[in-house]
């Protein structure tokens, strides 16, 4: 095929994945809506004798005594229906109900009280089952449409494909929904599924509609061996710093009753978690950009607002992950620093290239 045929056939992919992405989204919107209710505290409030037989204990002091946080840190210290003394396990990860993830948040056993078995009662809708299960199918063959487009764009131009904001926002977008699928394999998110789907829909509309450029050659800076380093260190980053900043919302935004989405602590579990693996893999992407910068103009810094603002996103992560170990910052308040970080990403991967003029304007955007 030519250069030609080849970057129509990226465009059609992208055409694609964003076609796929959204009934996808339609998908788990269904099964979000018509499966078992996730309780809020309203509900665990009036468990009665199932809270008695399972007893809260509070895993972490409450900060800025939100109430609803520290039953979402709740858990049971009994065992399973045995009466064994064994540890629950979460009701959305799965994990054991003793487990302490990386930021020392303690989880006491039983996660969010085990949503299932706070639930009415009612049996799963089939038609959510379903619509959930054709919705991953979707996804993933959404995230292969978008796979397609990268590869042939990569084809087409002879190059690695991230050299302008249009491959640059297609690739994070491929990265996000790689971080949610690699993430269901090992651990129930699909109620996340159709934020991320949206999410990423509407990054690749942005990308076609204000960032295209056609494919072709990039500045000799940019062709080199070093945005394979720098510039995929910094799209897999994005693509989890996407995932935590999804989850962040989601727990601002969750109710305190009945409520579809799961517990708030499970919400920041997810982010958390995301955050832990991105941050090294950008703080990587910093370096490799400074040993790029140093080979392509001889110095490691310039105060170039790109460097400036992929620092302060540096910062802004490093302070939401300093919080939590030194701290104890949990709930709310962790979450809002990490929205603010995700902001300052947003900006240092879009909004830098439109409003300032740098060495790193090559966003071919006017």
């Amino acid at each position: 095929m030519s250069a030609e045929q080849l970057a129509e056939l990226s465009d059609l992919f992208v055409v694609a994945a964003v076609l796929l992405y959204l009934v996808a989204m339609i998908g788990f919107a269904i099964e979000l809506a018509f499966g078992r209710a996730r309780p809020g505290v309203a509900a665990r409030s009036a468990a009665g004798p199932l809270a008695a037989k399972k007893p809260v204990t509070v895993g972490a002091p409450a900060v800025d005594g939100a109430v609803d946080r520290a039953v979402d840190r709740a858990g049971s210290p009994v065992g399973d229906a045995a009466g064994d003394g064994a540890p629950g396990r979460d009701a959305v990860t799965g994990l054991p109900g003793d487990h302490v993830d990386a930021g020392g948040d303690a989880t006491a056993p039983g996660g969010d009280v085990a949503a299932a078995a706070l639930d009415d009662g009612a049996p799963q809708s089939r038609t959510a089952v379903r619509a959930g299960t054709a919705a991953l199918v979707l996804a993933w063959l959404g995230w292969a449409a978008n796979l397609g487009a990268i590869a042939t764009r990569g084809l087409a131009a002879d190059r690695w494909p991230w050299g302008n904001m249009y491959e640059f926002v297609v690739a994070i977008c491929f990265a996000a929904v790689t971080a949610f699928l690699v993430t269901q394999l090992r651990t129930n998110v699909r109620f996340l599924g159709s934020f991320v789907m949206v999410t990423v829909a509407l990054g690749l509309g942005l990308a076609v509609k204000a960032f295209y450029t056609t494919a072709g050659p990039v500045v000799p800076a940019l062709d080199t061996y070093w945005i394979a380093i720098h510039v995929s260190a910094a799209i897999v980053a994005s693509g989890l710093f996407t995932l935590a900043g999804v989850s962040g919302v989601l727990y601002l935004l969750r109710g305190d009753g009945l409520s579809r989405l799961p517990a708030r602590a499970d919400l920041e579990r997810v982010a958390h978690r995301a955050i832990v693996f991105a941050f090294p893999v950008w703080t990587f992407a910093v370096i490799a950009g400074a040993l790029w910068a140093d080979r392509a103009w001889g110095r490691y810094w310039g105060w170039d607002p790109k460097e400036v603002w992929a620092f302060i996103t540096w910062v802004a992560y490093a302070a939401y992950l300093h919080a939590r170990v030194t701290a104890g910052w949990r709930g709310r308040s962790a979450t809002i620093v990490q929205l603010v970080a995700f902001g300052c990403l947003l900006f240092n991967l879009i909004g830098v290239n439109i409003f300032f003029e740098g060495l790193h304007s090559y966003a071919d955007v006017d």
